[in-house]
């Protein structure tokens, strides 16, 4: 059965399952074993194949193409479920593990999609499944922003469907493949993707609605929306030069963001922003070289972002807040999270013996390679940012600043496996890449652990932890305050509705001022033709009814000769 049955059918089974079942172990035991099934399953699929075909409504639709890109997301994908719900494991509310399932199953299901229809359904299958994971929250907050969340993610679905449309009637094909910009279809499509993998200006709804879910949901959301984005353009876009400035741009802004941001959570927002930014430049310049570094960093992206967010969410569970100015002195109650931290910071700041350090390198060795040597210098300026946001900062004020006074207990056992877990293979991929890069979708060659790799990043790292101490010395670095920092969306949040409202009034004012005159002369006319031609009316007092029906059996013959001529 498992030979023919799409993976996504697997998670989608198991939602409709759960609900039947008892609360408590029963049902998170079928939610760890959902994904290491679908993992087996995927890990097992004869590659270069397409394994489920339908028909619908004359369509061929390609369920299963399965390649060695499409597989390593799906692994990940798999492994970043199995490591969510395990870190789940208390929830006991039905929707927030139905939302999951739902989830992570539509994701691995676009991963797999052949064609453009079956992608664009399982894309607004990520949208309407994972808003209940910020919605479970059940604040009015969350609701909001929730609903912000939703518009953006279906907006992006119905451009996407709108570039299918317009790629079938001019190529009368729906393959999802390699596509050139220069169309309608071809830019409509590449603006879809683009607002899902939070390009400039459209990355917003990341930073918005990621710390505005459950402590929970937000390690599941951190794993599959964006780099489903990243593995459509890999599969779509792979090699168009835009995305390498698009991409170069993704790593700069959000670092001055996550520097002076308080909540912890919207700092790791940013640093996926950051990340993000990495992957799109390799899906640019589009070597092979540079598609491995796509697809391995986002591989090792998944781990230890969701450490990172799993960590920060057991300091929110147990304190009640996840902002910076309110943290600090943890360590000494809560020194397992503080080690899982440390180990993802450590990943995602690309120290060796890190994960980080054998996937980030692939791209930043492509830009090199390919003679983006402006772009190769950004990736490295954002690598330091990284740094600072995210390897210094992010412990630092959680763990280690000034003492809040707070004794949590520490982090529930399965908190603390899921963290564990997400560890060690964040340290196994660093210290051992051959079977992370076995799996890339082209032959590596390539050697991460040279002489000059090594020193350089580490003289990259000692400057910038440097810099950081200076800063934090003289009371340069930007201390961590209660504050609200303005970004992009306070332009459609705040500006432009208030803008519409102080130009829509005075428009309002006259347009409701000229209905009025057009409706007093309109009734003024009407009287003045009463006086006139009523029953009562001058006019009428000369004319009798003879001579009116005299004129109507004029007119009416002069009508009968015009379409009689005519």
């Amino acid at each position: 059965m498992l030979d023919w049955l799409p993976t996504a059918f697997l998670f989608f089974l198991g939602a409709a399952i759960l609900p039947l079942l008892p609360r408590g172990p029963a049902r998170a035991v079928l939610l760890l074993a959902i994904p290491v099934i679908a993992a087996a399953q995927v890990y097992t699929l004869p590659l270069d194949d397409t394994l489920v075909r339908v028909t619908f409504f004359g369509f061929d639709l390609d369920l299963m193409r399965v390649d060695k890109l499409s597989r390593i997301f799906a692994l990940i994908f798999c492994i970043a479920a199995f490591l969510g719900n395990l870190y789940a494991w208390h929830v006991k509310d039905p929707v927030q593990q139905v939302a999951a399932l739902l989830y992570s199953g539509a994701a691995i299901g676009a991963v797999f999609a052949g064609d453009l229809i079956t992608l664009f359904f399982y894309w607004e299958g990520t949208a309407i499944s994972s808003v209940f994971l910020i919605w479970a929250r059940r604040t009015e907050g969350a609701y909001f922003t929730g609903m912000r969340y939703l518009i953006i993610q279906i907006g992006s679905g119905v451009i996407l469907l709108a570039g299918v449309v317009l790629m079938y009637v001019d190529t009368g094909s729906i393959a999802f493949q390699h596509m050139e910009l220069g169309t309608p279809a071809t830019w409509l499509i590449f603006i879809a993707f683009g607002m899902k993998c939070a390009f400039p200006l459209l990355h917003n709804w990341l930073q918005d609605a990621y710390p505005a879910a459950t402590v929970t949901g937000t390690v599941i959301l951190s794993a599959f929306t964006t780099k489903l984005a990243v593995y459509s353009l890999a599969r779509g876009f792979a090699g168009t030069e835009i995305l390498i400035y698009i991409g170069a741009i993704m790593t700069l802004f959000p670092i001055f963001y996550a520097v002076i941001e308080n909540d912890l959570r919207r700092v790791l927002a940013y640093s996926l922003n950051n990340q993000l930014g990495f992957m799109v430049v390799g899906v640019g310049i589009g070597t092979e070289l540079a598609l491995n570094g796509t697809a391995s960093h986002a591989f090792a992206h998944i781990l230890y972002k969701a450490l990172l967010f799993m960590s920060v969410g057991a300091v929110l569970f147990r304190t009640g807040t996840a902002k910076g100015s309110e943290l600090g002195g943890l360590y000494k109650t809560m020194p397992l999270t503080m080690i899982f931290c440390v180990i993802g910071a450590a990943s995602i700041s690309a120290f060796p013996l890190f994960s980080g350090f054998v996937t980030k390198s692939l791209i930043l060795s492509a830009a090199a390679h390919e003679h983006y040597y402006i772009i190769w210098g950004i990736l490295l300026f954002a690598s330091a940012g990284v740094f600072h946001h995210s390897g210094i900062k992010i412990p630092y004020f959680a763990f280690f600043a000034h003492d809040s006074g707070k004794r949590p207990k520490e982090a529930p056992w399965h908190m603390l496996w899921a963290m564990g877990l997400a560890s060690f293979l964040c340290i196994a991929v660093g210290v051992y890449p051959a079977p992370l890069y076995a799996l890339l979708p082209f032959e590596v060659d390539y050697q991460p652990y040279t002489t000059t790799h090594v020193i350089t990043q580490l003289q990259l790292l000692f400057f910038s932890a440097l810099a950081f101490t200076v800063l934090m010395r003289t009371g340069i670095y930007p201390p961590e305050l209660k504050s609200v920092n303005l970004d992009f969306d306070w332009t459609y949040r705040r500006f432009l509705p208030r803008l519409i409202e102080a130009i829509g009034k005075p428009i309002g004012a006259a347009m409701q001022a000229w209905s009025d005159m057009m409706r007093d002369g309109l009734h003024a006319m009407i009287i003045r033709l009463y006086h006139s031609y009523g029953p009562q009316g001058r006019i009428s007092q000369f004319w009798p009814t003879g001579t009116m029906v005299l004129w109507i059996g004029i007119l009416l013959g002069v009508t009968l000769v015009v379409n009689y001529v005519s």
